[in-house]
């Protein structure tokens, strides 16, 4: 799979910036999950970092950074200030009900996962095994009460286990988020830090990862999704489909890194993200939306979270996220690229 037409060389600067915006509110593949509805293939051939790496690419991810850029310096502002008080009171149930909000939405997630009987945790990851379903069933009713929340997150875990043996472990670095959720609970269960760090920042963790690894796919497979642009064409607003991939892709990371971020930045993505998780539902129906319950309501309660920086704030000084998102992009794609490489003896370059 060689050169895909794009047209980067005849978008303007606005254009892209437009289309960025667009995917960030739009309900299209950007965030339906394409191995839920489509063929693909973990151990196929990906897309080279010749053709990832082209000029497209680089504007796209340059305004990025200008739009992470301008949120950091924002959020030290007077308006910034105002608008993380304003989400505080508009959040304020969702802060003092965290744990309930979790319990309660993961509890439905392995109650309808349990009914349907042959997968484990995701529609893709499918099972014959009588007693994965069961499994499912006792980590949803270990999440009522909090001192079995860590028989739930002993569960989760088996269950990640099971699907690693059955499907590898690079399929199933797309969902590190249940192993976030886990540690949770685990957490929670036992009232106890991991390190020093919070239960919500364990998962807030898992969940940037699950997105920026799964944005990886997007430029590295972009023929993946190609089936849901020919059943739903206007999910490309008349772009080409290979550079509004590529958009999406950037546009996802960019979210998913800010998650990592400072308080405001971290919950405005979270809103961003939580928003597009909720108007991709009603294109896709109800398989999207108990897929994606879990990632939404930890995404919910990111938004709501206001601990803030602390002692850590001089990490968040607004010149250094464009050197952390470079890193960031780096590191993933180059994990990404050298991982298949090594796993499957495909040629990356």
């Amino acid at each position: 799979m060689r050169q895909l037409v794009t047209v980067a060389g005849r978008a303007t600067s606005l254009q892209v910036l437009t289309l960025i915006a667009v995917i960030a509110g739009h309900p299209t593949s950007a965030r339906a999950h394409v191995k839920w509805f489509c063929a693909f293939d973990v151990a196929g051939q990906p897309q080279s970092l010749e053709n990832v790496l082209c000029p497209d690419f680089e504007q796209l991810t340059g305004i990025a950074l200008a739009v992470l850029l301008a949120g950091c310096f924002l959020e030290r502002s007077i308006l910034g200030h105002a608008l993380t008080r304003a989400l505080d009171r508009v959040t304020s149930v969702i802060q003092s009900n965290t744990e309930i909000l979790l319990r309660a939405t993961c509890g439905f997630f392995f109650v309808a996962i349990w009914t349907l009987g042959d997968i484990i945790m995701t529609p893709e990851l499918k099972t014959s095994a009588p007693y994965v379903p069961w499994l499912q069933l006792v980590v949803a009713a270990g999440l009522i009460w909090r001192r079995t929340l860590a028989v739930s997150a002993l569960g989760i875990v088996a269950l990640y286990g099971i699907a690693i043996q059955r499907y590898g472990i690079f399929h199933l670095m797309d969902y590190p988020i249940f192993l976030g959720i886990a540690a949770f609970f685990a957490l929670t269960s036992f009232q106890r830090k991991l390190f020093g760090t919070r239960p919500l920042d364990v998962v807030r963790w898992a969940a940037a990862i699950t997105l920026m690894w799964a944005s990886i796919e997007k430029w590295a497979y972009p023929e993946w999704t190609f089936p849901l642009f020919a059943t739903h064409p206007s999910m490309s607003m008349n772009f080409d489909i290979a550079f509004f991939m590529r958009a999406a892709g950037v546009v996802e990371f960019t979210l998913a890194f800010a998650l990592l971020w400072s308080p405001l930045v971290r919950r405005s993505a979270a809103i961003i993200l939580a928003g597009i998780f909720f108007s991709a539902i009603p294109e896709f129906g109800k398989l999207d939306a108990i897929g994606h319950s879990a990632i939404i309501a930890v995404l919910i309660v990111i938004a709501a979270d206001n601990a803030p920086a602390g002692a850590r704030s001089r990490l968040f000084q607004p010149m250094l996220a464009p050197m952390g998102y470079a890193v960031s992009l780096v590191a993933f794609l180059t994990l990404y690229y050298v991982a298949h490489m090594a796993l499957f003896n495909t040629d990356v370059f």
